[in-house]
């Protein structure tokens, strides 16, 4: 029993330790695109799309723009695809469970690394599968890991806002694979490698992770996975009585505790005032996110007068930052778990606590967002360093707090299909950027100042969630007095 016991406890960390590292070395990996371009525009992809043009005083120069172009192309429809192809990931992993799911989601990551190291210059539209597969494998890869905060109760905020950092953070791969580029690897080892990696996950699969779900709160005695002991052995034997009455209990905690609790219905789930309320809150910070980056280049321009150097240096900044986000993104977890630590009020339930601890962290997210949209608005070039910092930080707290919200605020059984859902909606609306980066660009001659002060004022609608929350939590906790 004790070796039973203690078998569970390290597999538990295990399981947390490894869905860290996969989270972070290679989930988000596409997110590291702009490192990947400079390997593939030295390999010649897309170079057919130079052409030569005449100007004054040279002749003969190479227009690339069309390379460009095609560049972005392929960031764009994977980036979009990341956010939109959770909503049937999440309808695919309620309905078929974790082992099913992950499984396709390594088949689509493995293909998409093969993709990119079969592909070369003459077959440059290999890039568009495999990103696009490389998106959605690691859509599911990430989707798959955040139920691993179950296994942790009071710890289980952080650990799934901690996932969604190292996902950030993972778009640090393909400038690892840059600079190994340089050294003299090429693409194609890298590549092979990255796919040789899946048996890894393959493996974390079987043996760390259950068949179907990681149910929450955690029954006694939960088990998944193959562990160790006898027990577990002869529950791989189908012949035995024994092998199947303990096949039997290991799959009872997730397929029957939590249907016995009344959950709401996932058409209850979408009609609510949170789910409503939530999407409004993700989506405007989003939009203010994505049009920063989107005109951060000709804001640079601008402050520094197109001095090439010194935009170099704020870009080099930028991008930086940008790695940070696994460290970032606990900071929201903890406040969330401490803030639950608190003694509950009489008659307070399991899941009001939840809800009374998200409060803080939706509303410091909601904060943080006006503050980097501010710094972002106000044109001063040194201040852009504390914008830089702000937006990484609160990237962070909106991700990992989305995840996190999502997990309390309701039933663990549509977990996947509500976080899909509500990331699918807030990519419909981050489409917004594009009539955006037009006006600036076409209207207001490239200065972003007044779209910036709209965006600001459209961030103050996020703290209507965080108010809501917090009233619903005064109304639950006056109603049991």
């Amino acid at each position: 029993m004790l070796c039973l016991k203690r078998c569970s406890h390290v597999r538990r960390w295990l399981t947390f330790a490894t869905g860290l590292v996969e989270c972070l070395c290679f989930a988000g990996a596409v997110f590291g695109w702009a490192s990947l371009v400079f390997v593939l525009k030295s390999e010649g992809y897309f170079s057919s799309l130079c052409v030569n043009s005449t100007t004054i005083n040279v002749t003969h120069a190479l227009d690339c723009r069309g390379q460009d172009e095609q560049f972005s192309l392929v960031f764009t429809i994977a980036s979009f695809l990341n956010n939109f192809l959770t909503l049937p990931n999440g309808f695919f992993f309620d309905h078929f469970g974790t082992a099913v799911a992950r499984l396709f989601g390594i088949f689509l990551y493995t293909m998409g690394t093969l993709f990119v190291a079969l592909s070369y210059a003459d077959l440059s539209v290999l890039l568009f599968p495999a990103m696009s597969s490389l998106a959605a494998g690691g859509s599911l890869l990430l989707i798959s890991n955040m139920q691993v905060g179950n296994l942790f109760g009071a710890r289980r905020s952080t650990i799934i806002t901690l996932y969604n950092g190292a996902f950030d953070s993972s778009s640090a791969l393909f400038l690892i694979l840059k600079l190994l580029h340089e050294a003299g690897i090429p693409l194609l080892a890298s590549f092979l490698f990255l796919s040789a990696c899946s048996v890894f996950h393959v493996l974390r699969t079987f043996f760390l992770l259950p068949l179907k779900f990681i149910p929450y709160p955690l029954p006694e005695k939960y088990t998944y996975g193959i562990s160790c002991g006898r027990s577990t052995f002869q529950s791989l034997e189908p012949s035995t009585e024994s092998g199947i009455a303990k096949a039997s209990s290991e799959e009872a905690p997730s397929e029957t505790d939590i249907p016995l609790k009344q959950e709401k219905s996932f058409r209850e789930c979408l009609l609510s005032r949170f789910f409503f309320l939530h999407v409004i809150w993700l989506s405007v910070m989003q939009l203010r996110h994505y049009l920063f980056i989107g005109t951060l280049n000709p804001m640079l321009q601008r402050l520094t007068a197109g001095e090439p150097a010194l935009v170099s240096q704020y870009i080099n900044a930028f991008a930086v930052t940008q790695m940070c986000g696994v460290l970032c993104a606990p900071w929201n977890g903890l406040i969330m778990d401490r803030h639950k630590g608190k003694p509950r009020a009489a008659g307070e339930s399991e899941r009001d606590a939840d809800l009374r601890s998200s409060v803080l962290s939706l509303a410091l997210t909601a904060f943080q967002c006006l503050m980097f949209s501010l710094c972002a608005t106000i044109p001063s070039l040194p201040l852009q360093y504390v914008t830089f910092i702000l937006q990484v930080l609160n990237r962070s707290f909106l991700y990992g707090g989305n995840a996190a919200f999502i997990s309390v605020a309701f039933p663990s059984c549509h977990f996947g299909k509500l976080f899909g859902l509500i990331m699918a909606l807030s990519a419909l609306f981050s489409i917004l950027q594009y009539p955006c980066v037009t006006l600036v660009k076409d209207v207001l001659n490239g200065d972003p100042f007044y779209v910036n002060v709209g965006l600001t004022i459209l961030s103050l609608l996020a703290f209507i969630h965080p108010i809501s929350v917090y009233l619903h939590c005064r109304r639950q906790r006056t109603s049991t007095l």
